[in-house]
C-alpha cells in the first residue's frame, strides 16, 4: 500500500473480495480505507457485489456497519449495458464474467482517478483496461 496511489477526490472500488475483507476488518484493506478517507476519495461498490458477498454466515451487522460507510451503487440499464459491451469488447461472455464486468462498468462510470480493490486483478485489467488502477488484496 502506498499513498501516492490514492489520489484526491477520486473513487476507490471495492470488489467482492474487497467487501468482505472491509467487513472482517483485515489490516490491508482498513488501510486503504483510512486512506481513502483522509484523501476525501469516494469508497463504492456495485449492487451487484452484494450478491457475492452475502452469504449464511456473513457477520451480519459487520456488513451492514460496513456498507453503511460506503456508497453502493445501483445496476441501472446504462451500466448493464455498458458490462456487456465491456465483456465483449475483453471476447468473455456468461455469468462467470457478469459480475465483475458490472463492477468494471461502474468503475469506469465513477469520478475518477479510480482505484479497484480486488483478489481478481487479470479480470478487472481485461475488462477495464488502463482506465482504473487494479489493486490486488
Amino acid at each position: 500500500m502506498t499513498r501516492a496511489s490514492a489520489v484526491p477526490g477520486g473513487t476507490l472500488v471495492l470488489d467482492s473480495e474487497g467487501l468482505a475483507k472491509a467487513v472482517l476488518r483485515d489490516r490491508t484493506v482498513t488501510g486503504w480505507l483510512a486512506l481513502a478517507r483522509a484523501d476525501d476519495m469516494r469508497v463504492i461498490t456495485s449492487a451487484a457485489t452484494l450478491v457475492e458477498v452475502v452469504h449464511p454466515r456473513i457477520n451480519r451487522p459487520a456488513l451492514e456497519w460496513t456498507l453503511s460507510r460506503l456508497v453502493v451503487e445501483p445496476i441501472a440499464e446504462p451500466i448493464a449495458r455498458h458490462a456487456a459491451a465491456l465483456l465483449a469488447d475483453a471476447g468473455v461472455h456468461g455469468h462467470k464474467h457478469a459480475i465483475d464486468a458490472m463492477l468494471s462498468a461502474t468503475a469506469l462510470s465513477a469520478p475518477g482517478p479510480v482505484s479497484v480493490l480486488t483478489s481478481d486483478p487479470e479480470d478487472l485489467t481485461a475488462l477495464c483496461g488502463g482506465r482504473v488502477t487494479v489493486i490486488k488484496v
